[in-house]
């Protein structure tokens, strides 16, 4: 079993910037990709950026140019460098691990507010 700790999140100021870790434990055998996914309040939860097994990135449309994921192997960490932060990027961000067989496995979530 893997279990993710996120990171990094906090209040900053429209156009700044802040950067989330997202710390894997346990087997990552059975990992296809990890992902960053946000829930802002009353919306659904979206995925924001994904990284798979073999390094290929996704992002969603909204975050596209903006945001950028990463991984260090050695530190068995995940990042997500958030950069010219909009309001509407206020979120709880959540890191998940994507399993084949074995379903997804989900961070506690860090929450990121930006002020206008």
């Amino acid at each position: 079993q893997v279990q993710l700790v996120e990171s990094g999140g906090g209040l900053v100021q429209a156009g700044g910037s802040l950067r989330l870790s997202c710390a894997a434990s346990g087997s990552r055998l059975s990992i296809n990709s990890v992902g960053w996914y946000r829930q802002a309040a009353g919306k659904q939860r979206e995925l924001v950026a994904q990284i798979t097994r073999g390094g290929s990135t996704n992002y969603a449309d909204s975050v596209k140019g903006r945001f950028t994921i990463s991984r260090d192997n050695a530190k068995n960490t995940v990042y997500l460098q958030m950069n010219s932060l909009k309001p509407e990027d206020t979120a709880v961000y959540y890191c998940a691990a994507e399993r084949i067989l074995l379903g997804t496995a989900w961070g506690q979530g860090t929450q990121v507010t930006v002020s206008s």
